[in-house]
């Protein structure tokens, strides 16, 4: 799931996170306070005023994978009490030249308003003109063309609120921990903007926030393939570890295979995003304690409604941000609809029975 994210917001500007301990927050390109997306809601004055205007809306994705689908069908579900017809649905596969061919052939079914994550900031901004010069309302996911101004170029970028991701993963090791004790730290060693202000909320939470617990121990990855070596190293040095937070799911998965290659059942586990492997530990007990994810689904709520909004004339915030949510084995199965709008997978949900 976060790799769609990862690749897709590779060359996108770094969004800001202003740091202050609890009082933290995501911030803006430009430094814009975040919206909740809570607050982007469409009244009924707003549907019917819409409802018999014929709009279409394009979904031009950067990629197909359990978030994108739940994002889809957030908006999906915005739009069609909007009676906002849906024209196009694309997958660029991560190819920015794949997407401006998307762009193009969706132009021609002429849709008011267009919902994307552009994969390429440069290759975007031109590939987006005609739909600006089409007078098409666009609304964008995490990342943003080259050059846009909000409410000329673009009515919002929506994202998740990267900070309240990595300051629930570390309330959640926190808690597992009691609020004392020698935790690991294993952060993305890139220039992901993503990832970046996950890893640093976290680190951030717990050095102000918990002082009873020390991080003392600290390793970059780049591969999730070497997760299982970076982890055996680190517990080498640091057999009496406590805990460890994780960048995300995939790596995660690798330092639980460490962790039982050498018989330890103490060391708890927080990483972000939803994914199988490490639920299913989390569900029977295991290590891995809790795993903190996204609101996916609400996230592409939150685009169509401003892109009605935008349809309609009305100001828009420039940045909205949908929650995270902590999912443990007690929420698992409600968590996974809340974040990914469907069931858990069952082998999960069977052993949280």
């Amino acid at each position: 799931m976060l790799i769609d994210r990862l690749v897709a917001t590779a060359l996108a500007g770094s969004l800001m996170l202003m740091a202050g301990g609890a009082g933290a927050q995501t911030m803006g390109p430009s430094g814009e306070t975040a919206t909740p997306s809570a607050e982007v809601r469409l009244s009924d004055a707003d549907l019917a005023a819409v409802k018999e205007k014929g709009y279409k809306a394009a979904l031009l994705w950067h990629t197909s994978s359990d978030f994108t689908n739940a994002v889809t069908s957030g908006a999906k579900d915005e739009f069609a009490r909007a009676g906002i017809q849906i024209v196009a649905t694309t997958d660029a596969g991560f190819d920015a030249a794949r997407q401006r061919s998307d762009i193009e052939t969706a132009l021609a079914a002429k849709p008011n308003v267009i919902l994307s994550l552009p994969l390429d900031p440069v290759t975007s901004a031109e590939a987006f003109r005609q739909a600006l010069t089409d007078g098409t309302k666009l609304v964008f996911l995490s990342n943003l063309p080259k050059g846009y101004k909000h409410g000329t170029d673009y009515a919002a970028i929506v994202t998740d609120d990267l900070f309240q991701m990595g300051k629930q993963a570390a309330d959640a090791l926190a808690k597992a921990l009691d609020g004392k004790g020698k935790v690991g730290y294993i952060f993305h060693d890139a220039s992901y903007y993503v990832t970046n202000q996950r890893d640093q909320a976290f680190k951030t939470t717990i050095e102000k926030d918990y002082p009873g617990i020390k991080i003392v121990a600290e390793q970059g990855i780049s591969d999730p393939a070497r997760a299982e070596e970076l982890a055996s190293a680190m517990l080498v040095q640091h057999p009496d570890l406590d805990g460890i937070y994780v960048t995300w799911a995939e790596p995660a998965d690798g330092v639980l295979s460490a962790l039982r290659a050498s018989g330890n059942t103490k060391t708890k586990i927080v990483t972000l995003d939803l994914a199988e492997p490490v639920a299913l530990d989390m569900v029977k007990g295991g290590n891995v304690t809790a795993l903190v994810a996204d609101k996916a689904y609400e996230l592409g709520r939150a685009m169509a409604a401003v892109g009605v909004k935008a349809l309609l004339g009305q100001e828009t915030p420039a940045f909205v941000v949908a929650p995270a949510l902590t999912v443990t084995k007690q929420n698992v199965a409600q968590g996974w609809k809340d974040s990914l709008n469907r069931d858990a997978p069952q082998s999960v949900l069977d052993a949280a029975k």
